[in-house]
């Protein structure tokens, strides 16, 4: 459009191409901006669900590890990997704060003006002073590189967390970076010098994801980890199995002492304590004492390498009176649950089940005696009463409340991942939308009636049945990578049982 003589006309020609031009490069970075701001949305909605998961699964090894000792260590050391975290990932939420400082968020919306955000000069200011660093880009710098070190320092002997420790490395290492010419470029320059401000408030929310999920991947080993410790052959020792663990008053107590790991081949050279060496067991024989707790101990002598070696045991039963109160107690739970058969075990110590009559509203036999399943009504209570008749002809009787529960909501699921999963649009087109009621007592099998299927950017779809059908598939063709699918309002019924079951927790798909 330039070069030669140009015509009055020819020029307002030329005025107007550049103006049109101008005014699509305006449009286009305002649908960047508008892209960066959801994409900063869907990390921090990850975020949140990300710190309710992690705080779960850490609760979950400290309450192991007071059962057993096998996952002290474990928790130990994630509870040093979650103060790193927390004190990391609350960093990175003060330079954010930095970044939108000023920045008013719209009333109507609650969002932030992403298309406004358009400038570089908080994190410029910030970080940048010349062609070096500020004080507060080096403490930048110097707290990456502090994350690092520190979650070396607690897992990166632990040759299981290798991966995470290697992850860590790759997403957190500050070096310089060379662009796609080949030239090195420092790492903030490369990351945030010049970017709108809503580029760099995404990129912060991205760091902020990566630190939570290798919180939760260091979580997830550590607990495998423990578990396999615990289980392993070096752990076993000498238990005092008998035959029951309440007896009447001078009945004969039986049962036997015998390694955790019995192997015929193991064989103490001598025993003492009540009852003598049968095949590498001890076998017990004797007389029950007096009411209320009793305790059998003694030791094995074992010869390894020469060597004698004694392993001491130690175990307690209990003498309890003639029964005058019924056991009844829930298979599963202390509570039971409505439009359920709850199963039940009912007896009397000492009387044959075949003597013993219970009762309750709901309460029904389930076959083999003392079986029983309880399918409560309405109501927050219910009693069962139980009678036994004993040989000298007496009949003793009982009862015991139970809590009447509704069964709680499930969660949505799609290819049986609740929460928030990855994956491919064609993926989607074809799984099956279900819900799954984790940690449940009961195995429930629900079918999915319907769900609201939601797009970025479109209206919801309402769809009958577990499957996306035409209009979703038609939704989804406008969809590009890192838009997350929403399918909420889940809607099931459980198969063979007339059960209300509560609306399923959404779950959500995001296209890779």
């Amino acid at each position: 459009m330039a070069g030669g003589k140009l015509t009055p006309r020819q020029k307002m020609i030329n005025l107007m191409y550049l103006v049109f031009i101008a005014m699509l490069a305006m449009n286009m970075s305002k649908e960047v901006l508008s892209a960066f701001g959801l994409m900063n949305e869907k990390f921090d909605a990850a975020n949140n669900s990300a710190i309710s998961t992690n705080e779960s699964m850490l609760a979950a090894l400290e309450k192991k590890a007071g059962e057993d000792s096998h996952f002290a260590e474990a928790a130990t050391e994630a509870k040093s990997v979650a103060s790193i975290t927390k004190d990391f990932y609350a960093y990175i939420g003060v330079v954010k704060s930095e970044v939108v400082k000023g920045v008013e968020v719209d009333k109507e919306t609650g969002k932030l003006p992403y298309e406004a955000m358009d400038k570089a000069d908080a994190l410029d200011h910030t970080f940048f002073k010349g062609d070096g660093y500020t004080e507060k880009g080096k403490e930048f710098v110097a707290k990456f590189n502090k994350y690092i070190a520190d979650m070396k320092s607690v897992i990166g002997s632990n040759t299981k967390l290798s991966g995470v420790v290697s992850e860590i490395n790759t997403k957190f290492q500050t070096t310089d970076v060379k662009n796609k010419e080949g030239v090195a470029i420092k790492y903030l320059d490369y990351h945030f010098k010049g970017f709108p401000s809503i580029a760099s408030l995404a990129k912060l929310t991205s760091f902020q994801n990566d630190v939570k999920k290798a919180e939760a991947d260091v979580y997830s080993i550590l607990l495998g980890k423990a578990a396999v410790e615990a289980s392993s052959m070096k752990n076993f020792t000498a238990l005092v199995v008998l035959d029951k663990s309440a007896y009447f008053q001078g009945e004969k107590v039986t049962g036997k002492v015998v390694l955790g790991k019995y192997d015929a081949n193991t064989k103490p050279t001598s025993f003492q304590g009540p009852g003598k060496i049968v095949n590498g067991q001890a076998v017990i024989d004797m007389t029950a004492g007096s009411v209320g707790e009793q305790k059998i101990n003694g030791k094995f002598t074992f010869i390894q390498d020469g060597e004698t070696i004694a392993l001491p045991f130690e175990g307690k039963y209990v003498v309890v009176p003639r029964p005058n109160s019924a056991n009844i107690s829930a298979d599963k739970m202390n509570v039971v649950y409505r439009g359920l058969a709850n199963p039940m075990t009912i007896s009397f110590a000492g009387i044959g089940d075949n003597f013993v009559n219970a009762s309750a509203p709901g309460l029904s036999k389930s076959g083999a005696n003392g079986k029983y399943n309880l399918n409560p009504g309405s109501g927050t209570e219910v009693t069962v009463s139980v009678s036994g008749k004993m040989g000298d002809g007496k009949t003793v009787t009982d009862k015991k409340m139970f809590r009447i529960k509704n069964i709680p909501a499930p969660a949505g699921a799609i290819g049986g991942t609740t929460g928030v999963t990855k994956g491919a649009k064609s993926r989607l087109e074809v799984s099956t939308v279900s819900a799954k009621l984790e940690d449940f007592l009961y195995d429930l099998n629900f079918t999915v009636t319907q769900f609201t299927f939601k797009v970025p950017g479109q209206p919801a779809i309402v769809v009958s049945g577990d499957r996306v059908d035409g209009r979703c598939k038609a939704a989804l063709a406008r969809v590009t990578r890192g838009d997350q699918v929403t399918i909420s309002d889940i809607k099931t019924k459980v198969s063979g049982a007339n059960i209300v079951v509560p609306t399923a927790a959404p779950v959500i798909y995001e296209i890779q």
